[in-house]
């Protein structure tokens, strides 16, 4: 006898891994680790370098640091994110959206001492990360349930149209100081009108731009990244084209190594640092559950939330104390790594092993490194997370949810990532408020040839019991529906075709019954009982009932009046009533 053989679960579907590998999710990679990642790892990682650099020193930079603390703040967070971060391919680093929070704390307290600065930016640091974990033990990666699928596409998609916006400039061979998406398209058209555009630069992006989508599209086992990202350094150093043409380039690097170092600070407002690192704390945990729960979606593998808390708690704890900032997952810089090929988070320990080698050994190793075609390999990286496909499937067969897709578009290109997170998660709370305020009721009525009993308006031909309503509500019944509940009740008895002797709910859909709807509850009983009409609630779930016993309603209802099915409760009311079953079959 032939036996089926067990399916074959892949490594990124593996079960829920436990004991130490449950905190140390890199010790579940390494086991399952498979010899063909490894080039694909090394390679991402190498190519990521080329994008960690420049963006760690700019980012260093706008907070108002020295710039080679930018590389120091993506050194150490990478290689602690890939010992307990549980996504496969996320990257960390500093973070465009933690910069104003950053630049507002530490440019006020310093006082203009660049010491001082650096101290107050590792304190935050450190600061934000103690909370993160905090909050991680308390399990309050809940949160990450409020980002629905539209979100994720509204956030992909503004987000990928702020990373090609703001790297146009940057591929036309100039700069733009914008802080907005509007004040960067202004900026990059004014440019262009002034004849800022350097051609050589537009050349040597557009070039590289068409490699890498080229070989993506008929090569895929090659990094067009790594390709274009090589080609463009080798040409740019042979003909200086820095000199000669005025491009812009990476540069020679500042030499050293990030060292252990508890920062010291003289004695200053405790409380504001601690505000601004509970609003670091909650910004870079926001930007970084929507990236890892979307990877993870396009990967075909789940994340512990409330180990992603505890892991960026650690990196930023980590960059703290090795003189960098606070950091954060990067939407720009991820996506580059999913592009290079990357498998798991050795991709990030790769990167953060080659940037520390070129800080020690070569700094100056990618000094004709142009900056277009860096500007190439981001824009890459931003084409690919357009989710054009899936919001257009959103406009056909869901167009409320279209729009929260485009409420968090507009909210991330416009407001930042987190304001338009929150305004969609906002909307969708208050519609889901709606339709429980104002949910699907039904009076139900037998029909011809279908079992059990439905909705009449729906089945005109549906007939319905002489004297008895069945009434189904629903949603769960609280303070903002219980009125409406009650009208609604009295409502299809005034409409009823007959006299109504029984009032029977539907109760199977009413998951919770709070104190207010308890309470209308017994106004409605009461009403009922003055016109002579009993009500009875069948199907009620057993948790929803309890809560009525609590509550005193269902010895005050009466416990005859609860029935387990609608069929118990029809033939008890027929009984009682002498209705004979042709009566109304008829």
């Amino acid at each position: 006898m032939l036996t089926k053989p067990p399916p074959i679960i892949p490594f990124p579907l593996a079960a829920r891994p436990h004991g130490l590998a449950r905190w140390i999710p890199s010790i579940a990679v390494l086991r399952n680790y498979q010899l063909p990642w490894l080039i694909q790892d090394v390679v991402a990682g190498m190519v990521l370098t080329a994008i960690l650099i420049p963006a760690g020193m700019g980012y260093a930079e706008a907070a108002g640091l020295p710039a080679i603390y930018g590389l120091y703040a993506t050194i150490v967070p990478l290689i602690a994110y890939a010992m307990f971060g549980p996504s496969r391919i996320l990257v960390l680093g500093p973070d465009s959206a933690l910069i104003p929070l950053i630049s507002a704390t530490v440019l006020p307290l310093s006082n203009g001492d660049p010491l001082q600065a650096i101290a107050i930016a590792g304190v935050l640091a450190i600061f934000s990360g103690v909370i993160c974990i905090i909050a991680g033990l308390a399990r309050f990666g809940f949160i990450t349930e409020l980002l629905s699928k539209p979100i994720r596409y509204g956030y992909l998609n503004g987000i990928a149209i702020t990373v090609l916006i703001g790297q146009l400039p940057k591929i036309f061979g100039f700069s733009v100081k914008g802080n907005t998406i509007w004040e960067d398209l202004i900026g990059f058209g004014q440019g262009v009108q002034d004849g800022k555009t350097n051609t050589t630069a537009l050349a040597i992006g557009l070039s590289c731009l068409l490699v890498i989508l080229v070989l993506k599209r008929i090569a895929p086992k090659i990094s067009g990244v790594l390709v274009a990202v090589v080609a463009a350094t080798i040409i740019s150093s042979l003909y200086n084209l820095s000199e000669r043409s005025g491009i812009s380039v990476v540069g020679v690097l500042p030499q050293g190594l990030p060292s252990f170092q508890v920062p010291n600070i003289t004695p200053i407002n405790f409380n504001t640092l601690f505000s601004s690192a509970l609003a670091i704390a909650l910004v870079s945990y926001a930007d970084l559950s929507v990236l890892s729960r979307t990877f993870a979606i396009r990967g075909g593998y789940k994340v512990d939330r409330n180990q992603e808390l505890i892991a960026l708690g650690i990196a930023n704890i980590a960059a703290g104390l090795f003189q960098g900032f606070s950091v954060s997952s990067s939407a720009s810089r991820t996506p580059v790594a999913e592009a290079a090929g990357s498998k798991t988070q050795i991709t990030g320990v790769v990167g953060a092993i080659c940037l520390a080698l070129v800080l020690w050994f070569a700094p100056m190793l990618l000094r004709d490194l142009p900056q277009a075609a860096l500007s190439a390999v981001v824009i890459s990286a931003g084409l690919g997370i357009f989710e054009i496909k899936g919001t257009l499937r959103l406009y056909q067969l869901r167009r409320f949810e279209f729009f929260l897709s485009i409420v968090c578009f507009c909210g991330v290109a416009v407001l930042g990532v987190v304001q338009g997170i929150f305004s969609a998660v906002v909307l969708a709370l208050m519609a889901f408020v709606w339709s429980a305020w104002r949910p699907h009721y039904a009076v139900l009525g037998r029909v011809d040839g279908i079992k059990g009993y439905h909705d009449v308006s729906r089945h005109p031909e549906a007939r319905q019991i002489p004297g008895l309503v069945i009434f189904r509500w629903d949603a769960p019944l609280f303070f903002a529906n219980a009125e409406t509940f009650c009208e609604r009740v009295l409502q299809a008895v005034m409409t009823a075709p007959t006299m109504t002797k029984w009032v029977l709910v539907a109760a199977e859909p009413v998951t919770d019954i709070d104190l207010t709807a308890a309470d209308a509850i017994a106004e409605l009983d009461k009403t009922l009982c003055e016109a002579h009409i009993e009500l009875c609630f069948a199907e009620m779930k057993g948790p929803t009932k309890d809560r009525l016993k609590r509550y005193g309603l269902f010895t005050k209802i009466g416990k005859d009046d609860f029935f387990p099915t609608i069929g118990q409760a029809v033939d008890m009311y027929l009984e009682v009533n002498k209705v004979e079953w042709h009566d109304w079959d008829e």
